[in-house]
Protein backbone atom coordinates (compact mmCIF):
# COMPACT_ATOMS: atom_id res chain seq x y z
CA UNK A 1 0.00 0.00 0.00
CA UNK A 2 1.22 3.62 -0.25
CA UNK A 3 0.00 4.67 2.39
CA UNK A 4 1.28 8.60 3.18
CA UNK A 5 3.33 8.49 0.04
CA UNK A 6 2.98 11.96 -1.56
CA UNK A 7 5.65 11.69 -4.44
CA UNK A 8 5.18 10.03 -7.94
CA UNK A 9 7.56 8.65 -8.89
CA UNK A 10 6.76 8.20 -12.65
CA UNK A 11 7.98 4.70 -13.06
CA UNK A 12 11.73 6.20 -12.60
CA UNK A 13 14.89 6.48 -10.07
CA UNK A 14 14.95 9.36 -8.02
CA UNK A 15 18.31 10.86 -9.96
CA UNK A 16 16.38 10.19 -13.82
CA UNK A 17 13.37 11.67 -12.16
CA UNK A 18 14.62 14.93 -10.53
CA UNK A 19 16.90 15.20 -14.08
CA UNK A 20 13.42 14.82 -16.01
CA UNK A 21 11.79 17.46 -14.02
CA UNK A 22 14.31 20.11 -14.15
CA UNK A 23 14.56 19.50 -17.84
CA UNK A 24 10.86 20.31 -17.78
CA UNK A 25 10.85 23.44 -15.51
CA UNK A 26 13.80 24.56 -17.55
CA UNK A 27 11.34 24.06 -21.23
CA UNK A 28 8.13 25.33 -18.87
CA UNK A 29 10.54 28.62 -17.82
CA UNK A 30 11.62 29.14 -21.80
CA UNK A 31 8.75 28.38 -24.29
CA UNK A 32 6.05 29.34 -21.10
CA UNK A 33 3.87 26.20 -21.93
CA UNK A 34 4.74 22.71 -22.94
CA UNK A 35 2.13 19.45 -23.85
CA UNK A 36 2.78 16.17 -21.89
CA UNK A 37 1.63 13.27 -20.36
CA UNK A 38 -1.53 14.48 -17.29
CA UNK A 39 0.53 12.75 -14.40
CA UNK A 40 3.96 14.41 -15.58
CA UNK A 41 2.60 17.88 -15.72
CA UNK A 42 0.98 17.44 -12.37
CA UNK A 43 4.07 16.50 -10.59
CA UNK A 44 5.85 19.65 -12.73
CA UNK A 45 3.41 21.70 -11.20
CA UNK A 46 4.64 20.45 -7.65
CA UNK A 47 8.51 21.19 -9.03
CA UNK A 48 8.22 24.26 -10.73
CA UNK A 49 5.72 25.98 -8.23
CA UNK A 50 8.10 26.76 -5.44
CA UNK A 51 11.00 27.43 -7.46
CA UNK A 52 8.62 30.66 -9.56
CA UNK A 53 7.61 31.61 -5.59
CA UNK A 54 11.51 32.24 -5.02
CA UNK A 55 12.29 33.79 -8.01
CA UNK A 56 10.40 36.66 -7.24
CA UNK A 57 12.83 37.73 -3.80
CA UNK A 58 15.67 38.61 -6.23
CA UNK A 59 18.88 37.69 -4.10
CA UNK A 60 21.92 36.01 -4.82
CA UNK A 61 20.56 33.13 -2.20
CA UNK A 62 17.42 32.70 -3.71
CA UNK A 63 19.43 32.77 -7.50
CA UNK A 64 21.69 30.12 -6.01
CA UNK A 65 18.62 27.81 -4.68
CA UNK A 66 16.86 27.86 -7.77
CA UNK A 67 20.35 27.34 -9.76
CA UNK A 68 20.49 24.06 -8.11
CA UNK A 69 17.25 23.11 -9.21
CA UNK A 70 17.25 23.92 -12.74
CA UNK A 71 20.91 23.15 -13.49
CA UNK A 72 20.94 26.46 -16.71
CA UNK A 73 22.09 29.71 -15.99
CA UNK A 74 20.69 30.99 -18.95
CA UNK A 75 17.07 29.54 -17.50
CA UNK A 76 17.82 30.66 -14.21
CA UNK A 77 18.50 34.61 -15.60
CA UNK A 78 15.35 34.56 -17.74
CA UNK A 79 13.15 33.41 -14.76
CA UNK A 80 14.49 36.14 -12.61
CA UNK A 81 14.40 38.90 -14.99
CA UNK A 82 11.37 38.14 -17.36
CA UNK A 83 9.03 36.02 -15.54
CA UNK A 84 9.36 37.03 -12.04
CA UNK A 85 8.69 40.36 -13.18
CA UNK A 86 5.40 39.17 -14.21
CA UNK A 87 4.26 37.39 -11.57
CA UNK A 88 5.45 39.83 -8.90
CA UNK A 89 1.81 40.62 -7.47
CA UNK A 90 0.24 36.84 -8.07
CA UNK A 91 -0.26 34.91 -4.21
CA UNK A 92 0.39 31.73 -5.77
CA UNK A 93 -0.86 29.32 -9.05
CA UNK A 94 1.87 29.93 -11.66
CA UNK A 95 0.87 27.54 -13.61
CA UNK A 96 -2.64 26.13 -15.30
CA UNK A 97 -2.86 22.74 -16.88
CA UNK A 98 -5.81 21.98 -19.62
CA UNK A 99 -6.15 18.42 -20.04
CA UNK A 100 -5.85 17.36 -23.67
CA UNK A 101 -7.54 14.36 -25.57
CA UNK A 102 -5.47 11.00 -25.15
CA UNK A 103 -2.26 10.11 -27.08
CA UNK A 104 -2.83 7.97 -29.97
CA UNK A 105 -0.16 5.47 -29.73
CA UNK A 106 -0.41 4.38 -26.27
CA UNK A 107 -3.80 5.92 -25.01
CA UNK A 108 -1.70 8.46 -22.30
CA UNK A 109 -4.29 11.14 -21.08
CA UNK A 110 -2.20 14.34 -22.58
CA UNK A 111 -2.21 17.49 -20.84
CA UNK A 112 -0.88 21.12 -21.64
CA UNK A 113 1.12 23.10 -18.72
CA UNK A 114 1.29 26.77 -19.12
CA UNK A 115 2.18 29.65 -17.26
CA UNK A 116 -1.08 31.58 -16.20
CA UNK A 117 0.49 35.37 -16.97
CA UNK A 118 1.52 34.27 -20.75
CA UNK A 119 -1.76 33.15 -21.76
CA UNK A 120 -3.52 36.74 -23.33
CA UNK A 121 -6.54 34.56 -23.75
CA UNK A 122 -7.53 34.48 -20.39
CA UNK A 123 -5.68 36.92 -18.83
CA UNK A 124 -7.51 40.36 -20.98
CA UNK A 125 -9.93 40.96 -18.40
CA UNK A 126 -7.96 39.72 -15.40
CA UNK A 127 -6.15 43.36 -14.76
CA UNK A 128 -8.90 45.29 -14.50
CA UNK A 129 -10.86 43.09 -11.94
CA UNK A 130 -10.57 44.73 -8.73
CA UNK A 131 -10.02 43.07 -4.83
CA UNK A 132 -13.47 41.75 -3.99
CA UNK A 133 -14.49 44.17 -0.14
CA UNK A 134 -15.65 41.50 2.08
CA UNK A 135 -18.96 41.79 3.81
CA UNK A 136 -18.93 41.83 7.65
CA UNK A 137 -21.65 42.28 9.97
CA UNK A 138 -22.32 44.99 12.47
CA UNK A 139 -19.33 47.17 11.07
CA UNK A 140 -20.21 50.72 10.10
CA UNK A 141 -19.24 51.53 6.93
CA UNK A 142 -17.59 54.76 5.74
CA UNK A 143 -19.58 57.28 3.93
CA UNK A 144 -18.81 58.43 0.38
CA UNK A 145 -17.25 61.06 -0.63
CA UNK A 146 -20.36 64.22 -1.46
CA UNK A 147 -20.83 64.11 -4.87
CA UNK A 148 -21.56 67.56 -4.98
CA UNK A 149 -17.84 68.80 -4.98
CA UNK A 150 -17.60 66.60 -8.20
CA UNK A 151 -20.55 68.63 -9.98
CA UNK A 152 -18.99 71.85 -9.00
CA UNK A 153 -15.78 71.16 -11.86
CA UNK A 154 -16.19 73.16 -15.10
CA UNK A 155 -14.99 71.61 -18.35
CA UNK A 156 -12.78 73.99 -18.46
CA UNK A 157 -10.85 73.19 -15.23
CA UNK A 158 -10.72 69.52 -17.20
CA UNK A 159 -8.66 71.38 -19.87
CA UNK A 160 -5.34 70.42 -20.25
CA UNK A 161 -2.80 72.82 -21.09
CA UNK A 162 -0.19 71.99 -23.32
CA UNK A 163 3.09 74.23 -23.44
CA UNK A 164 5.70 73.84 -26.49
CA UNK A 165 9.68 74.69 -25.23
CA UNK A 166 11.67 76.31 -28.19
CA UNK A 167 14.21 73.75 -29.14
CA UNK A 168 18.07 75.29 -29.76
CA UNK A 169 19.32 74.78 -32.57
CA UNK A 170 23.19 73.11 -32.17
CA UNK A 171 25.43 74.03 -35.18
CA UNK A 172 27.06 71.13 -36.71
CA UNK A 173 30.61 70.46 -34.95
CA UNK A 174 33.55 69.52 -37.38
CA UNK A 175 35.38 66.56 -36.12
CA UNK A 176 38.28 64.79 -37.42
CA UNK A 177 37.87 60.97 -38.15
CA UNK A 178 40.79 58.38 -37.80
CA UNK A 179 40.64 57.72 -40.96
CA UNK A 180 41.71 60.97 -42.10
CA UNK A 181 44.51 61.29 -40.09
CA UNK A 182 45.94 58.67 -40.86
CA UNK A 183 45.90 59.33 -44.97
CA UNK A 184 47.79 62.98 -44.06
CA UNK A 185 50.28 60.81 -42.23
CA UNK A 186 50.64 57.73 -45.24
Amino acid sequence: MRHGRKVNHLGRTDSHRKAMLANMASSLIQHKRITTTLAKAKALRLYVEPILTKSKNDTTHSRRTVFSYLQDKDIVAELFRDVAVKIADRPGGYTRIVKLENRLGDNASMAIIELVDYNTVYTKGEAATEKKATRRRGGSKAKPAAPAAAADVTPADDAVVVEETPVAEVAPEETSTEEGTEEKGA
